[in-house]
Protein backbone atom coordinates (compact mmCIF):
# COMPACT_ATOMS: atom_id res chain seq x y z
CA UNK A 1 0.00 0.00 0.00
CA UNK A 2 1.58 3.51 -1.00
CA UNK A 3 0.69 6.32 1.07
CA UNK A 4 1.19 9.45 0.02
CA UNK A 5 0.69 13.14 1.85
CA UNK A 6 -1.54 15.13 -0.01
CA UNK A 7 -3.95 17.95 -0.54
CA UNK A 8 -7.84 17.19 0.02
CA UNK A 9 -10.09 20.31 -0.90
CA UNK A 10 -12.79 21.61 1.85
CA UNK A 11 -15.01 24.75 1.29
CA UNK A 12 -17.60 26.12 -0.69
CA UNK A 13 -17.57 26.88 -4.49
CA UNK A 14 -14.86 29.74 -5.45
CA UNK A 15 -13.54 29.62 -1.79
CA UNK A 16 -11.35 26.64 -1.42
CA UNK A 17 -9.40 25.46 1.51
CA UNK A 18 -7.40 22.63 1.68
CA UNK A 19 -6.42 20.18 4.39
CA UNK A 20 -3.08 18.61 4.45
CA UNK A 21 -3.77 14.61 4.73
CA UNK A 22 -1.92 11.24 5.25
CA UNK A 23 -4.22 8.92 2.22
CA UNK A 24 -3.83 6.01 0.20
CA UNK A 25 -2.59 6.48 -3.28
CA UNK A 26 -5.69 4.27 -4.57
CA UNK A 27 -8.12 6.43 -3.07
CA UNK A 28 -10.02 9.02 -4.72
CA UNK A 29 -8.85 13.48 -3.78
CA UNK A 30 -11.52 13.71 -1.51
CA UNK A 31 -12.01 9.92 0.38
CA UNK A 32 -11.36 8.85 3.23
CA UNK A 33 -8.08 9.79 4.87
CA UNK A 34 -5.51 8.34 6.90
CA UNK A 35 -4.84 11.06 9.51
CA UNK A 36 -4.90 14.90 9.54
CA UNK A 37 -1.80 16.63 8.86
CA UNK A 38 -2.52 20.13 8.98
CA UNK A 39 -4.57 22.81 6.45
CA UNK A 40 -3.18 25.32 3.60
CA UNK A 41 -5.91 28.43 3.24
CA UNK A 42 -5.05 30.26 -0.05
CA UNK A 43 -7.63 32.86 0.14
CA UNK A 44 -6.24 35.13 3.01
CA UNK A 45 -3.72 37.21 3.18
CA UNK A 46 -1.34 36.42 4.04
CA UNK A 47 -1.86 32.59 2.78
CA UNK A 48 -2.22 30.41 6.19
CA UNK A 49 -0.36 27.37 6.09
CA UNK A 50 -0.66 25.35 9.98
CA UNK A 51 1.67 21.41 9.33
CA UNK A 52 2.18 19.30 12.40
CA UNK A 53 5.65 18.54 11.75
CA UNK A 54 5.23 15.47 14.12
CA UNK A 55 2.53 13.79 12.58
CA UNK A 56 4.17 14.50 9.06
CA UNK A 57 7.55 13.10 10.34
CA UNK A 58 6.07 9.74 11.45
CA UNK A 59 4.47 9.65 8.18
CA UNK A 60 7.40 10.68 5.92
CA UNK A 61 9.32 7.80 8.43
CA UNK A 62 6.57 5.17 7.01
CA UNK A 63 7.57 5.47 3.79
CA UNK A 64 4.66 8.02 2.56
CA UNK A 65 5.41 10.45 -0.35
CA UNK A 66 4.54 14.05 -0.26
CA UNK A 67 2.99 15.58 -3.56
CA UNK A 68 4.67 17.98 -5.58
CA UNK A 69 2.37 20.76 -3.90
CA UNK A 70 2.62 19.36 0.16
CA UNK A 71 6.43 19.32 -0.90
CA UNK A 72 6.90 22.96 -1.71
CA UNK A 73 4.47 23.40 1.32
CA UNK A 74 7.06 21.90 4.06
CA UNK A 75 9.91 23.20 2.30
CA UNK A 76 8.42 26.94 2.31
CA UNK A 77 7.21 26.17 5.96
CA UNK A 78 10.23 25.49 7.28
Amino acid sequence: MAIKLRLTRMGSKKRPFYRIVAINSKTRRDGRPLDFCGYYNPMVEPVEVKIDKEKVEKWLERGAEPSDTVKSLLKANS
